[in-house]
Order: C-alpha cells, then structure tokens, then sequence
C-alpha cells in the first residue's frame, strides 16, 4: 500500500469512527425523545382526567363518562401511542391506540435486533391519578416497538445518507490535495532508483514544499558527493593499473635484457666448453651438456613468465594478435582436453590503450580460470569492436548451473570487476546453454587526443625478443 492510500485509508477510517459515534448518539436521543413524550403525554392526560374529576364532583360531568379520551384523541399529535387507565376500584379498564404511521422503508431485521438489545424499545410510563387526596386509579402510557424502531431507523439513515455525501465531498478533495502534496514522493523514488542503477549524474528538482524540497537537496548533495568519490576511485584504479601494466612492462624488460642475455651468454661459454672438452678433456662433455639443459629449462621459463608479464605480440601486432596467441598457447599447453577458439571482428587497433589491455588482461584471466576451474570441454573467447564500444564475451561449457557464484579465494573476478568498473564499462556474468559460464564485457571507447610528435618520441618503446639482441634505451 502506497502512503497515498494509506493516508485516504486513515482519514476513511476515522471518518467511519466518527460516523459510528454519530449514530451511536442519535439512536440515545431518539430514545431519550420517545421516553421524554411519554412522560408529556402521561402528565398531560393525567391532568386533563383530574380535571374530569374535577368537574363531575361540580356536577357539570358524568360519572360514567370517565375517563373521557376524547380530548387527547383529537389533540394527540404522536402515533403509535397507546393509553390505559386502571380504576382503583377493579372494575372495567379502559384503552385507547392512536393511528401508526409506519415508514414505507422498513427497518432491516439486524437493526431492529439491534436495537431491542440496546434501547428495549416499547417503553411504558404510569401516572397515578389522584383527586382529593385519593387515588382514583393509574393511567398508563406506552409506544409501540415498531414505530420506535422505525422512527430510530429513519433518524438513523438520514444521518447515514448525509454523512455519505459529506465523506464524498471532504475525500475527494482531500484525495486531490494529497495526490499533489504527495506527487513528489514519487519523483523522488524514481530518482533514487535512477541513482541505485548507476547514474549517479541524476538529480532531483526543487519542490515546492520545504520538507520535499530538503530531501530532494540531501539527496542531490549526496549523489553528488558518491559520483565524486566514484570519479576519483575510477581515477585511481585507472592510475593503478596503469602503474601495474608500466611496472610489468619494465619487469618484461630488465628480464629480456639481463636474463635473458645471460642465459644466452652461458649457452655460448657451455659451447664453447662443449667444443674444447671434446678435443683435451672429454669428460667434462657431460657437465657442459647439464650446464646446456638447465640454461634452456630457464630459457623456457623466463619466456613464458615474458608472456603472461606483456606478450610481444601485443607491442608489435596488437590486440587481435595477442588474443589469438593467447588461445593458440592454451590449446597447445592444455594437450586436448579443452578445445579453446576466438572470434574476433572489427578493428582492434582502434581501442586506446587502456581498453586494448584490460580486455586483454581479462581474456587471460578468464581463459585461466576455465582451465581452473570449469571442467569444461570447449571455450570461446569473442570480440567486437563496434565505433563507440568493445565487447567481449567468453564462455565455456564447464559445470556452472547457477549464479551467484561461490565466493572462492582467488581475486580473479574482483580483479576483472575492478578493471570494467575503472574504464566506466559494464560486466555481466551469465549462465551458458545449457551449463557454463558466460562472462560479457562492454567498454565504451573513448577516443584519444592525437599525441604529439615529441610524446611519441618520449614513450615509444624498442620491440624486443628472448634469445635478440636488445639495447637499452
């Protein structure tokens, strides 16, 4: 339930409290009425046959004559009342019944049940008569139940109808004047759900009301404050990748150049003993042969740590390159039992830097992750460069049915999150058809300004090889 009906729900109810009250009370005073003209009719014919006594001991009346109804017959202006004198002497009691008029609308069978248990209707009020100081007998005056509930319900519904129209003509204005004061509640959780989706450059409008007008100003302040201080973090991760990428570029670098000249220069002395062990000392052949071994098993490993450090190919040929040889080395390295394939299409060199690398850092880390983890037959690494956005998509058909996945210790997908947080993009983690996981990556591409000569002359970085010759720059 929505506050604007809460609200009309409230002032209903309490409309109806009043209203039950309301009725509550008249049916007291329509009870309280019909007892009080009881007692004015009851003290009226008391007094008009005291008076007939009266005149029949002056000898202008009959004895038989009394009582003589007659008077209040004609005079009697409430129906359904009934009259009764009993003579103290015993003898015969005389009665009389005015005309009931009882309303057309009939009072519903729960109303007069109702109002026997509450009010006892068909009350009867007596009056001694006295004339001389004697009693001459007791009269008698009672209403009828069903005028007393007919009258009760006719009071009743002609306060229910105008109360009716009267919740009808205060609700719907207060309906309308709740629905203007309470519209900018709904603007403002639309805005707060605009904020929760990400677009934190959203802001409210300044309302009328004071209140409405403080809340949407705290929550613009505060959104500005969280797209600031997402601002700078996404600043920061940038700078911190970029860091990490630069310091794996000169790692890749001091190895190339001083191991791997190094082991290049041992390859060259193990021969060179290999080849003067054969002519004076044949014996050492086999220690020059292990020397050999050993400086190719480290030959093959520095390349590798080369690789995953920053690939050649990816200074040299670029992105596509880089992704096709990283899945060419899974293929090879994974003996069969994972079948990795990429697709890629549109221009690859047209992404900055920045979003060249993070998709490569994210393919690989995907791809490690299915050798990981997925149990899986079959990868796919896919690429689209559009004008405005790169998407990639890898997928496998390892045994992940259901999402969240469980929280494990690596910091694989925290990494890959933090990197499409830091380039403004978007990840999604799905599940493949009809098991595996599917990881999508959208980041947009911003085009950089045009460096200037002397920038690129500052930064451009000479292509080296394991096993060449390198310079140092």
């Amino acid at each position: 339930m929505n506050l604007q009906s809460h609200l009309l729900f409230r002032i209903a109810a309490v409309a109806l409290a009043c209203l039950l009250a309301a009725s509550i009370y008249v049916l007291q005073r329509s009870n309280q009425q019909t007892r009080q003209t009881l007692q004015s009719v009851a003290e009226s014919l008391g007094r008009q046959l005291e008076f007939q006594l009266l005149r029949i001991d002056a000898g202008f009346g009959q004895p038989r004559a009394f009582p003589d109804f007659s008077l209040w017959k004609e005079t009697a202006g409430v129906p359904g009342l009934c009259i009764r004198f009993e003579p103290a002497g015993n003898t015969a009691v005389k009665s009389l019944c005015s005309g009931a008029k009882v309303s057309p609308h009939g009072s519903p069978e729960s109303f007069a049940s109702l109002y026997r248990a509450l009010f006892a209707p068909g009350l009867e009020i007596a009056r001694p008569v006295v004339f001389k100081d004697r009693v001459q007998g007791t009269l008698a005056v009672s209403s009828s139940a069903e005028m007393d509930i007919a009258q009760a319900w006719s009071d009743v519904r002609n306060l229910l109808g105008l109360s009716a129209l009267t919740i009808l003509a205060v609700c719907l204005p207060v309906y309308l004047s709740i629905n203007r004061a309470l519209r900018p509640a709904g603007i403002i959780v639309a805005g707060l759900e605009t904020l929760r989706k990400g677009n934190l450059a959203h802001r409210l409008p300044t309302f009328e009301l004071r209140e409405w007008a403080q809340t949407a100003a705290a929550i613009n302040q505060l959104a500005a404050a969280q797209q600031q201080l997402l601002a700078e973090r996404q600043k920061l991760a940038v700078q911190l990748i970029d860091l990490q990428e630069q310091e794996r570029r000169d790692l890749a670098r001091e190895l190339h150049d001083e191991f791997g000249q190094c082991l290049t220069a041992i390859n060259a002395v193990a021969a060179s003993i290999t080849h003067t062990a054969e002519r004076e000392c044949p014996e050492l052949i086999e220690e020059t042969a292990r020397i050999a071994r050993i400086s190719g098993h480290m030959m093959t490993h520095v390349r590798g740590l080369l690789g995953r450090l920053r690939p050649a190919e990816f200074d040299e040929l670029g992105l596509a390159a880089s992704l096709s040889s990283l899945v060419g080395g899974w293929n090879k390295h994974g003996a069969g039992k994972i079948r990795y394939e990429s697709n890629i299409t549109g221009d690859c060199g047209a992404l900055p830097e920045p979003q060249a690398i993070a998709l490569f850092r994210i393919a690989q880390e995907c791809l490690t992750n299915i050798a990981k983890h997925s149990a899986a037959n079959h990868g796919e690494v896919m690429l689209r460069v559009a004008e405005e956005r790169a998407v990639l998509t890898v997928r496998d058909d390892g045994i992940t049915s259901t999402l969240p996945l469980p929280e494990g210790p690596g910091i694989g997908l925290l990494g890959i999150r933090e990197r499409v947080a830091a380039l403004q993009g978007r990840l999604t983690l799905s599940i493949a058809e009809p098991h595996g996981l599917q990881v999508e990556v959208v980041l947009p591409i911003r085009r950089a300004a045009k460096p200037s000569c002397a920038a690129v002359a500052a930064n451009a970085a000479t292509p080296f090889r394991l096993g060449g010759k390198a310079e140092r720059e």
